[in-house]
């Protein structure tokens, strides 16, 4: 049995270019996905948040169009409230990588909203990458590399091949011409070589240690290619 660390979005909002606030948090599918496939290998979650807050679940994931009806949107919903490990988490700055054998970040929006700009979360991304250990991130949560800055002033992910929500999905999802910044865009500028996959169909990239999902279809298969590499 491995101890995987989940580091999830404190936020419970997302602020746009106008200045308005949308209500968000983390994604369900890419918490329970992940969650229910590690528990199912045997292995232990903890959850770390900044500051240690409660997270809070986007609603718009327990929907039943994003769940291919109500009677998953049900079971999801009820995923979301059986895990327990939400409940309990840690303070994301006093957490220290090397106490885990697997790191993994989900998405949904808050992570533009808060891991976005968060150096205790940029530091251990840089730790975990410069370990070699398995690295997880999904859908928006690659918005967090954009804190993971080395000392010389340089992206800790510059050069590598990564995968995130791409501009053609935000657009898609009614939200392009609303954000202050494209997760996309940012991370192309930061010197990563983005792949973009088809929309909202599962793509993973891998880079070394680092595993990326596009969307919340590519939860899933990116954990399952985390647990290979834990063994």
């Amino acid at each position: 049995m491995a101890k995987i660390l989940f580091v999830v979005t404190g936020s419970d909002h997302w602020t746009l270019a106008d200045g308005t606030v949308h209500p968000t948090g983390f994604w369900a599918e890419e918490v329970i996905a992940p969650y229910e496939r590690f528990r199912a290998a045997g292995h232990e979650i903890t959850v770390a948040t900044p500051g240690g807050v409660v997270p809070t679940v986007d609603r718009g994931s327990l929907a039943p169009e994003f769940n291919d009806g109500q009677e998953n949107a049900d079971k999801m919903a009820a995923a979301v409230a059986g895990m327990a490990e939400l409940g309990h988490p840690l303070k994301l700055e006093d957490v220290d990588p090397a106490d885990y054998a697997a790191v993994f970040y989900p998405g949904g929006h808050g992570p533009m909203e808060d891991l976005a700009v968060n150096a205790d979360s940029g530091r251990l991304l840089t730790r975990a990458l410069d370990s070699g250990m398995p690295l997880g991130i999904v859908c928006h949560a690659p918005a967090a590399v954009l804190a993971a800055t080395k000392d010389d002033g340089t992206h800790a992910f510059s050069g590598y091949r990564l995968t995130g929500f791409t501009n053609t999905e935000e657009s898609q999802a009614g939200f392009a011409d609303k954000a202050k910044w494209l997760l996309q865009d940012r991370l192309v500028e930061i010197g990563t070589d983005f792949q973009e996959g088809e929309p909202w169909a599962p793509h993973v990239v891998v880079d070394r240690n680092l595993v990326t999902g596009q969307n919340p279809a590519s939860s899933g298969p990116l954990a399952d290619e985390l647990i290979k590499r834990i063994g």
